[in-house]
């Protein structure tokens, strides 16, 4: 196998750390992922290494529920925590070898701080990894993004209510995006999920939300297909669904984002991405959130 694929990642959060891992052949992403929060600098780091199964899948757990699902289905936990010294949520990386059609090897990872910096890497096929890695503790929206071996697309979406599930989703190879659709709003934990493809014909070709019912009837008379679970379960906002459509475009689903950053939501409709102006937390009192798609 080429040496080209990632196949070990890790994370310090001291000085000491940093230098064992650089001893040990490991290469720094020089972006410290605690930027902005005064807090302990932390860094990602990765292995290429010859003949080693690359990885293919990461995720991140920012509560004890998300852990079990990640470890059941055989996930390699990461035990430093991404937020060190900034007091919230533990962030925690885990990364996955896996041989189902979307296991489709990573070789290059980026870091972005910037909203700036998000739709030009999004049009140059890279996937952005759901999570901020500043989660809830201010200091700037920090995300991490994989470049694949191959070109590839989103071939399905899905919803889930909190974790019962997890297990069975990673195990037929679906990536979670690891962000609460209902985040601040109270109620379920929900999120979306989505699985790719190499194969072009298998793509989504386009995603929508919906959050009246007149909206649900434009919707299905255009032939989009409706999730079945409202984002915006268990809260006292509006009902929302997300809606895709496998037909009938030119175009194919690479990459899509939750976009949470209010800095986001103009950048990525002035660089000509796919924004769709409905708020995920409609009607209740949680953070803004919109879906955008390339």
């Amino acid at each position: 196998m080429a040496t080209h694929l990632i196949t070990k990642l890790n994370v310090s959060t001291t000085k000491d750390e940093e230098d064992i891992l650089a001893a040990n052949g490991y290469q720094l992403i020089n972006s410290d992922l605690n930027e902005g929060t005064g807090k302990n600098r932390v860094f990602l780091w990765y292995k290429k290494e010859c003949g080693l199964k690359p990885v293919t899948r990461i995720q991140f757990s920012f509560s004890e529920q998300m852990k079990s699902g990640l470890a059941d289905a055989g996930y390699e936990l990461v035990d430093k925590d991404l937020n060190a010294g900034a007091g919230r949520d533990s962030i925690f990386l885990w990364y996955f070898y896996g041989s189902t059609e979307s296991d489709i090897p990573i070789m290059n990872l980026e870091v972005t701080k910037d909203a700036e910096e998000e739709p030009a890497l999004l049009k140059d096929g890279w996937e952005r990894l759901g999570c901020d890695l500043n989660r809830k503790v201010g200091g700037k929206y920090i995300y991490l993004w994989v470049k694949r071996e191959k070109p590839s697309y989103i071939c399905e979406i899905t919803a889930i209510i909190d974790f019962s599930s997890d297990k069975q989703k990673f195990d037929l190879g679906f990536t979670r995006v690891d962000e609460d659709t209902n985040l601040d709003a109270g109620g379920n934990q929900v999120f979306l999920w989505y699985r790719r493809t190499t194969d072009k014909s298998k793509a989504l070709t386009a995603l929508n939300v919906s959050i009246d019912f007149q909206e649900n009837v434009r919707l299905q008379n255009e032939d989009f297909k409706k999730l079945s679970v409202n984002l915006n379960s268990g809260t006292t906002g509006k009902e929302v669904y997300a809606w895709y459509l496998t037909e009938g475009c030119e175009s194919q689903i690479k990459n899509m984002v939750l976009l949470i950053n209010p800095d986001a939501w103009t950048v990525y409709q002035k660089a000509g991405v796919n924004f769709i102006n409905k708020n995920l937390n409609e009607g209740n009192k949680g953070r803004k959130i919109y879906i955008a798609y390339q």
